[in-house]
């Protein structure tokens, strides 16, 4: 399968540069933010989730009605919706839009985070309640016959859905750093996403995705999915100022109150962000162009590492992460609309650019090697 682009959904005008706390939702920004990525050939949008975040379902089916191809990644935490309850919902919605649902499965990188909705489980119970909760899902989309569930956190009766997945399955994506999520990604998901690390930690993860999975018995495997947030201009000088520019203004908002994480922040508890803290302070650029100071700016909350360049630096960078396994890359910015503008225009033609001259290539490789 080729390689496909992912973004990431945002309901108003807000963004990381000039946050805006407390801003409703625009419906106009919305909808057109969804016809730009799907007329720039975005294969996906991710819809996120927080304790304080709009509904994803209902920002999710707004995409969909106002969308031909684009399809929807909803953020979905255990601890928020009964299985047998988000089964229904999201099959609901993959048979209004034609089958354009996937499902990201969140266990929460948190305790405070996820005690703000009442969950009190430790991480370790978090990825368990995951597990059942995956192995739920499947079995309500497949099961002809009701059926009983008798598990640790969800136990239910004869229970059948009459709503099914377009096309008989709905793809179930989870990320993370720890041997939880190695394990129950590799075991029971399609997808499995990372965040950008430089290209030696990523192969050992992907590593890691794949070994579990062949130890489950797998025949196939999980799509790799990277996510970055590129700083782009038209020359590499030039990106590199911009991303100064960028990385001012995130330490301003910080010590303004402005981001995510104060600046008194304790260190995060999740691995994944720990992991990114680590490199950061191996140094700032990795490779071609992966920068970490917005990971130290940000306290590592979420995806947070740069790629830096001219648009063919930023394709070349992405190529190197396709050429090491990863085929879904997310690539969403800090000036959220016009950066999905500059992403479509000048970066996704160039990766699909790069893409078909390396089949053609392997192509031409195994025909003279045939001859």
């Amino acid at each position: 399968m080729p390689a496909e682009f992912i973004s990431v959904t945002f309901p108003n005008e807000s963004n990381d540069l000039h946050p805006q706390p407390e801003l409703p939702i625009d419906p106009a920004y919305l909808q057109r933010y969804a016809r730009t990525l799907d007329d720039y050939g975005f294969n996906y949008t991710l819809v996120p989730y927080a304790s304080s975040s709009f509904d994803p379902f209902t920002i999710g089916a707004t995409i969909l009605a106002h969308t031909k191809n684009l399809n929807i990644i909803v953020a979905l935490r255990p601890n928020t919706v009964y299985p047998t309850v988000a089964a229904k919902a999201l099959a609901t919605l993959d048979q209004l839009s034609g089958g354009r649902v996937v499902v990201h499965f969140i266990a929460g990188g948190s305790d405070e985070e996820q005690a703000r909705e009442g969950d009190f489980l430790n991480k370790e119970e978090r990825y368990e309640r995951q597990e059942e909760y995956i192995r739920i899902l499947r079995l309500a989309w497949s099961a002809t016959e009701p059926f009983d569930f008798d598990g640790t956190y969800y136990q239910f009766k004869q229970f059948r859905s009459a709503v099914r997945p377009t096309k008989g399955h709905i793809p179930i994506s989870l990320g993370g750093s720890s041997e939880a999520a190695y394990r129950i990604g590799g075991s029971l998901c399609d997808i499995f996403g990372l965040w950008g690390e430089p290209l030696a930690e990523t192969k050992q993860q992907i590593d890691r995705v794949y070994e579990e999975a062949a130890k489950a018995g797998r025949t196939d495997r999980p799509r790799i999915w990277v996510t970055f947030r590129p700083i782009i201009a038209e020359t590499d000088e030039l990106a590199w100022v911009k991303a100064h520019a960028v990385l001012d203004q995130l330490n301003a908002n910080r010590e303004k109150g402005l981001s995510r994480k104060p600046v008194s922040a304790a260190p995060p508890a999740n691995v994944g962000s720990q992991r990114l803290l680590d490199i950061a302070a191996r140094g700032h650029v990795h490779d071609r162009a992966l920068w970490y100071p917005t990971v130290t700016a940000t306290n590592a909350s979420g995806a947070t590492t740069a790629l830096v360049g001219s648009p063919q630096t930023i394709a070349d960078s992405i190529l190197d992460y396709i050429d090491l396994g990863a085929d879904l890359i997310s690539i969403r910015g800090y000036d959220n609309y016009n950066d999905a503008v500059d992403y479509g225009r000048y970066v996704l033609p160039l990766v699909r650019e790069g893409i078909r001259a390396r089949e053609e290539a392997g192509s031409a490789a195994d025909k003279k090697a045939a001859a």
